[in-house]
């Protein structure tokens, strides 16, 4: 019974949060494409250095062919993010993109809540547009994004295994910028009782719970960016690469970073609270429009408001004495000129 109750809270608290990164991101510019700094992490462009982009071989069924047009339009230019983050140079060969329907097969073998997935060895990515609005990506060109990293990801290290956290938390960032909502999931994530040791993701995203595999996304999306902030953008790469070379992870980690993993997981947490995940956005120039906007409109409410208490004021007023009979309590002679010249209420002259 305590625990549904806390779990209740959670998830009040994450709507309301939600709620609020709604507002906040709605009033928040986009970036302008082709801008020099807008790449989907927020990683200033300038730092990805030049590379030769991946090159997407895009396949469908007919039923699809529509859209599988338009995927080939997409702009591949933030796929540069992706090759900077795995130490990449050269992409490889191409890469298969295969869209299928929901009921196919390949949508079948793949979780209910998994949008799409990738074959690293194979360099084939399988894309299920219907589901690809839901969380972490919210589009089918950030699904595409976030696939096409895992391939160069698997490339990177040589074909040898990456821890999945590691591998998820690049490819979020590769594949679209960090928001308002995930701050709020971050936030619900970092309450007391809820942490999850780094050694533990991988468990959330093999288990067939969406919910699970939701925590695992976002506690890897933040630890892997907090890593890159930290040590730069040349750090995911360096690991990669130290796993091509044969190291094993902890070693590779501990060679690009200077510390050991478990260092650097609980100085992640320990740094993380209300105040380092919400300062930034609540004090950005979005956020001041934001709450300008809305006590405009609740001063303006107020004042409508107010206006309707007094009409409503009035109305109770004049109301008995629209209800009183005609005449009632008037002299009978009031504001009437005399008759044959008497006074008001007296015999009229010559009658005595």
């Amino acid at each position: 019974m305590g625990r549904a109750r806390a779990l209740a809270g959670k998830a009040a608290l994450f709507l309301a949060l939600t709620g609020l990164s709604v507002v906040v991101s709605a009033a928040t510019p986009a970036p302008a494409a082709g801008s020099p700094s807008a790449t989907a992490s927020g990683i200033d462009a300038n730092l990805l250095g030049r590379t030769d982009l991946p090159v997407l071989q895009i396949e469908a069924p007919p039923a699809l062919a529509p859209l599988a047009e338009r995927v080939r339009r997409f702009d591949t230019a933030p796929l540069g993010l992706a090759m900077r983050l795995t130490g990449l140079r050269e992409a490889g060969p191409p890469i298969r993109v295969a869209l299928v329907e929901e009921g196919s097969d390949p949508a079948r073998s793949a979780p209910e809540w998994a949008s799409g997935y990738a074959r690293g060895g194979a360099g084939t990515i399988v894309l299920i547009p219907s589901r690809a609005r839901s969380y972490p990506y919210g589009s089918l060109e950030s699904l595409l994004h976030h696939e096409v990293a895992h391939i160069l990801v698997a490339r990177a290290a040589g074909g040898r295994p990456v821890p999945r956290w590691f591998n998820e938390g690049l490819a979020m960032i590769a594949g679209r910028e960090w928001t308002m909502g995930d701050r709020s999931r971050l936030f619900i994530e970092l309450l007391p009782g809820s942490r999850v040791p780094v050694s533990r993701l991988d468990e959330l995203f093999d288990r067939t719970s969406r919910a699970g595999a939701d925590r695992a996304y976002t506690l890897s999306a933040a630890f892997v960016r907090d890593l890159v902030e930290r040590y730069g953008v040349d750090f995911p790469g360096a690991v990669l690469g130290g796993l091509a070379r044969g190291e094993t992870f902890e070693d590779a980690f501990r060679r690009a970073t200077g510390v050991p993993l478990e260092v650097a997981a609980a100085s992640f947490y320990r740094r993380q609270s209300l105040w380092s995940l919400w300062l930034p956005a609540l004090t950005s120039t979005a956020t001041l429009w934001t709450g300008m906007t809305l006590l405009a409109l609740w001063a303006a409410r107020k004042r409508r408001e107010k206006s309707e208490r007094i009409r409503k004021g009035w109305e109770a007023d004049e109301a008995p004495f629209e209800e009183l009979p005609q005449g009632f309590g008037v002299p009978p002679s009031f504001g009437l000129p005399p008759t044959n010249g008497s006074p008001p209420g007296g015999p009229p002259r010559g009658e005595n």
